[in-house]
């Protein structure tokens, strides 16, 4: 099943240099298709030391009363256990995807996963959110 099954959500994925391997997707958005916020839920981890889109994601989800209009991901880089900068990072990761949406950055989530301590390549990520943005779909391949 596509993560586009419920009518009303887009879905992207592109590969940004976040991984070396030019064919590997790296970077991915799943929205509403109108960029309204909608009632949300997150299931994060207990770590007493959890990455920057953890407590970015937390955060935004606390700001809105639970709720979201995207959710973006990236794969090669947890942006976990680097300190301030990866928390800007992440905050500048939902602030790109807001822009190229039209909602608030508060109504963005950021997950990220691969390798830790390495800081994130975010103007490898900015350069890809204006792609994710222009490759929404519905479609069920998306």
């Amino acid at each position: 099943m596509s993560v586009t099954a419920a009518a009303g959500f887009v879905a992207a994925g592109v590969h940004c240099g976040v991984k070396a391997d030019p064919d590997a997707l790296d970077l991915a958005l799943v929205a509403t298709d109108d960029a309204v916020a909608v009632t949300a839920a997150a299931v994060f981890t207990t770590n007493r030391a959890p990455a920057a889109p953890v407590e970015v994601s937390r955060g935004h989800l606390s700001a809105t009363g639970g709720r979201a209009a995207a959710v973006v991901l990236n794969s090669g880089n947890a942006n976990a256990a680097t300190g301030s900068s990866g928390r800007q990072h992440a905050e500048h990761t939902c602030a790109l995807v807001a822009e190229a949406l039209g909602c608030a950055p508060e109504e963005v989530l950021v997950c990220s996963t691969g390798l830790i301590g390495i800081p994130l390549a975010i103007d490898a990520v900015a350069a890809g959110v204006p792609q994710l943005a222009g490759a929404r779909s519905a479609a069920p391949a998306a």
